[in-house]
């Protein structure tokens, strides 16, 4: 489950009076590093969120050859995560004559192309590019 899900449900039940909002007691509850635990859970869960590929994206890319290492999902993951931290939706990822869709919201790759499929394409329904 993804942090920001879980935290919407939370949301949602305390303002459906479910379950009573925490105390200040509980508030103040820090952990050894003196961060809050809430703070803590979502940093945890964002490193082990890991890029996926869509059924047509994983089509495309045994069409076109392409063959990701540990590297390229790594700096693919990154582009990611800054794209998401920049408030993009749909990005585009060019990476070392590859170029990707991805859905930052899902982490999920959409499509992938590669070497002369790039050139004079036109990419749309995208609302940001990450060059790595």
């Amino acid at each position: 489950m993804r942090a920001e899900h879980f935290f919407e449900m939370q949301r949602l039940r305390v303002q459906a009076r479910q379950i009573s909002p925490p105390t200040g007691a509980d508030k103040a509850e820090k952990t050894h590093s003196g961060e809050s635990f809430d703070r803590v859970l979502k940093k945890e869960l964002e490193k082990t969120q890991n890029i996926t590929f869509s059924k047509h994206a994983r089509i495309r890319m045994s069409e076109r050859n392409i063959t990701l290492t540990d590297s390229h999902l790594n700096r693919l993951d990154e582009a990611v995560k800054k794209a998401g931290q920049k408030g993009v939706k749909d990005t585009l990822v060019l990476m070392d004559e590859m170029a990707f869709i991805v859905s930052v919201r899902n982490s999920t790759v959409v499509t992938a192309l590669t070497g002369g499929d790039i050139k004079g394409n036109v990419f749309t329904q995208i609302d940001g590019a990450v060059i790595v």
